[in-house]
């Protein structure tokens, strides 16, 4: 701080400092603007601090995954390179990987829309609404309420059941080798 009044070329020092900073710095520039209308700097908001991330057990979406590809021959579709086949090919291996993964998620998994409306109405989000179940696209701009149109439903997953498993099963093998003899 200053006992007196800084000097002349002090002053000047300082503006062409505060010169090249209000240039280059939108938000020293901003500041320097709330000061010289003699208003006072808004007080900082701090977000509130993120909840710690919890480690999750893969044991059940691999216990999933090896179901999906018993019953569907999931991972054998994925792992295909598709590129050497014609659509009409394509789309008979996905007739059959269908059956079977709709199959699994039918009976191990209850699923339900997150939202109610058919796809392609319009619905206002209030205020308050769940950012984790509803994601927001496009031009979001703004504080809700917010007026869209429903592109997809969502899902939830309200249950699941997957069957139980013995201890010295190892859910890492998705599907065992085949060996015919």
């Amino acid at each position: 701080m200053y006992d007196s009044q800084p000097d002349f070329f002090t002053r000047l020092t300082l503006a062409l400092r505060a010169f090249g900073r209000i240039l280059t710095q939108s938000d020293f520039a901003s500041d320097v603007l709330r000061l010289d209308r003699g208003e006072s700097r808004p007080p900082v908001v701090e977000e509130p601090p993120k909840p710690p991330l919890r480690e999750t057990s893969p044991d059940s979406a691999l216990q999933l995954l090896a179901l999906l590809q018993q019953e569907g021959r999931f991972v054998d579709f994925l792992e295909e390179n598709v590129a050497a086949y014609s659509d009409a090919e394509i789309g008979g291996a996905a007739r059959v990987v269908h059956e079977g993964c709709r199959k699994v998620i039918h009976d191990y998994l209850h699923l339900e829309p997150v939202r109610t409306e058919v796809e392609g109405a319009q619905l206002t989000l209030p205020a308050g609404f769940d950012a984790a179940a509803v994601r927001l696209t496009g031009n979001v701009v703004g504080q809700p309420p917010f007026t869209g149109t429903l592109m997809h439903r969502g899902w939830r997953a309200t249950g699941i059941t997957l069957p139980k498993i013995a201890e010295s099963h190892d859910v890492r093998v998705l599907a065992p080798a085949e060996v015919e003899l």
